[in-house]
């Protein structure tokens, strides 16, 4: 008989139990799995979740590494008997939740969990154009070809048509965009396929479903389409749980704000035309009109400064000298809607592309009238693409209004909530002023685990010297530890010139960001010895390496956000005009948390270890420094290299 079967049936069952007979030194999983470790900051987490979800409160966790937070906030949500959102900073967090910690669950219930995930419509299959694609002029060249042949097979006899399980598909299928799910060409319950598409039964799982696992990026989508009727995508539910709750600012001011681009109307107008002559309704007056609608889209967005992102205020002196281009634009929308609307064979077809033309049009008016005053307007070039984007200074009051006062238990949790200990920068900056707080200390000894290293004699990084200065202290630094370290950038300029300059002076394997997608270059770097990986902002987080394969975390300067960003600015200016101090109310906090978001990367279990580099010596010279280190774990810290190279002979 194992470990489990061991356990008396009564303290199995859901109503008797609770999280601290769960989490206790002598609890279930104490019992059930020997290898189970008590960790009393976990109980700490699961019993304040537990009692935020019964009392109706919101409450705020920063659960340090090592925590077990994710089954500290599964356990009571799952005990709860309530319908639960947790929301996750990315999808594969998303798939560790559903694939691993919910079978390892589910052992301790006799009862199967009522648990089921959710994700954008893009990674999901659509049968009905897989189906039209065998018959229909839509694929072109080999490696389509042959990306579909993968995806048919799969498709008899996968459950979920979820792309994550297509593992030998790149990343960059142009294929999988042509048969995706996205709902811009969807016929709804009109489609042939209705009964039977992945899109339905994943709603129908979540309807049926006391868990649902999403990601920020969707959760954020549903609640901007919550205001518009039958437009929800998630069902009814009483809690959220955050995840990487760190990320919620940006992500929420994406999809409360505005963003039109001239890659909209060039996919509008693509779609139309392969949708056209699948479904026999093109015509050389359709096409007319589509070229038109090209034309005038090119010349209006060929108007705007068409470098960088930078903020736009001159919208009324723009639309003085440009009326004519904008009118010409919003006529050339309005036309294309009028010629669809005449189309009747294929109205199934039709109508998804004529609400996104009205949806493009209703965004450009917003942004062009610029009547928002709590929105930052501003423009972007991203590769082809160029953006008129409108973001919300201040996401605490739509939160508030949309979320907050609408749920009964909003919880955040994050090893990067607090600054110098205190909650107040993501009190204020989400709206959660009143929730209840929570800091759980992580169980790794920093003090023996690492040494953090500040070499006091390089030039400000401001400084044009500092780069090459910085990658001779780079140099140094990984002849040391024998290269096994990420080294990580504020910029993408900065990353390339010192790795440019470091190439052939290192012997160990350099990885650079870009050269390879992120997972890629990820599982090179655990595959190969004593690898270099040179990365900007999107390795400063939920990145695991664990071992000695990533042994030293190097930084180049403080992450303080861009001050001329048009979203940092704007948000620096309402500070100052209310009477703050935005520097220390904003743009210090703001990089203390990204700060230990980068140094996070290096201590993932209590047997690692290693050094933490940051390349910038204001945090020892300037006041604010303390600021940064009161933020940061009690790691060992030396200015001197020597220090550094004696801990890796150790």
């Amino acid at each position: 008989m194992n470990a489990l079967s061991q356990v008396e049936n009564a303290t199995r069952k859901r109503e008797k139990l609770t999280v601290r007979s769960f989490f206790a030194r002598n609890g279930l999983l104490a019992r059930s799995h020997p290898a189970y470790e008590y960790r009393p900051g976990q109980l700490q987490m699961a019993e304040a979740v537990e009692a935020a979800l019964a009392d109706k409160r919101h409450l705020i966790v920063e659960a340090g590494t090592g925590t077990g937070k994710t089954l500290a906030y599964l356990v009571p949500s799952i005990l709860s008997g309530k319908r639960i959102i947790i929301s996750t900073g990315t999808k594969n967090l998303q798939e560790q939740l559903f694939y691993k910690d919910v079978p390892f669950l589910q052992r301790l219930f006799e009862k199967p969990l009522s648990v089921c995930y959710m994700k954008g419509r893009a990674n999901y299959l659509c049968r009905q154009k897989l189906y039209d694609a065998e018959t229909e002029p839509v694929l072109a060249g080999f490696d389509e070809a042959h990306d579909y042949r993968m995806i048919r097979e799969w498709e008899q006899q996968t459950e979920t048509g979820d792309r994550s399980e297509l593992r030998l598909l790149p990343e960059n299928s142009t294929a999988w965009w042509k048969l995706d799910a996205r709902s811009d060409l969807c016929a709804g319950q009109k489609c042939q396929q209705f009964e039977r598409c992945f899109i339905t039964a994943m709603h129908r799982r979540a309807a049926n479903s006391d868990i649902i696992i999403v990601n920020h990026h969707l959760f954020f989508a549903d609640l901007a389409l919550r205001e518009q009727p039958n437009a929800a995508i998630l069902p009814e539910y009483s809690a959220v749980i955050f995840d990487e709750a760190h990320e919620i600012e940006d992500v929420a001011g994406q999809y409360f704000g505005i963003s039109i681009s001239n890659l909209q109307i060039q996919e509008l107008i693509k779609d139309t035309l392969a949708i056209s002559r699948q479904k026999a309704f093109a015509s050389p007056e359709l096409e007319h009109v589509l070229t038109l609608l090209a034309a005038t889209a090119e010349a209006f967005f060929n108007l705007f400064p068409q470098e960088g992102r930078q903020a736009f205020r001159d919208h009324q002196k723009f639309l003085a000298q440009n009326e004519e281009a904008y009118d010409k634009l919003l006529l050339g929308l309005n036309v294309f809607c009028a010629r669809l609307e005449l189309v009747d064979s294929a109205i199934d077809y039709t109508l998804p592309l004529v609400r996104r033309a009205n949806l493009i049009g209703q965004g450009l008016r917003f942004w062009m009238e610029a009547a928002d005053r709590g929105c930052v307007y501003w423009t972007e070039r991203r590769g082809r693409g160029f953006y008129l984007q409108a973001t919300p200074i201040d996401v605490s009051q739509v939160l508030a209004s949309r979320l907050l006062e609408c749920t009964n238990s909003v919880i955040l949790t994050s090893a990067t909530l607090t600054v110098a200990g205190a909650f107040e920068y993501t009190q204020n900056r989400l709206g959660l002023q009143n929730a209840v707080t929570a800091l759980i200390e992580s169980q790794y000894d920093y003090q023996k685990q690492v040494l953090l290293y500040v070499p006091p004699h390089l030039p400000d990084p401001r400084r044009p010297e500092f780069t090459h200065k910085a990658a001779d202290e780079i140099e140094w630094i990984l002849e040391a530890s024998r290269g096994r370290a990420f080294v990580l950038f504020t910029s993408y300029q900065q990353m390339r010139q010192i790795y440019e300059l470091l190439r052939r002076r290192l012997d160990y394997p350099l990885l650079l960001q870009g050269d390879a997608p992120r997972n890629a270059l990820i599982e090179t770097f655990r595959a190969t010895r004593n690898a270099v990986l040179f990365g900007t902002s999107s390795f400063w987080q939920g990145v695991d390496v664990q071992g000695e394969q990533l042994s030293c975390v190097i930084i180049d300067r403080l992450p303080f956000a861009v001050p001329t960003d048009p979203v940092v600015e704007a948000r620096v200016n309402a500070i100052t005009e209310s009477g703050g101090n935005a520097f220390y109310e904003y743009q210090i906090p703001q990089a203390a948390l990204a700060l230990k978001q980068g140094f996070g990367r290096l201590i993932r279990a209590t047997s690692d270890r290693g050094v933490l580099a940051l390349l910038d010596n204001r945090i020892i010279k300037l006041n604010y420094g303390r600021i940064f280190f009161a933020s940061l774990p009690p790691y060992r810290f030396t200015n001197k290299l020597a220090d550094v190279q004696q801990f890796f002979h150790v």
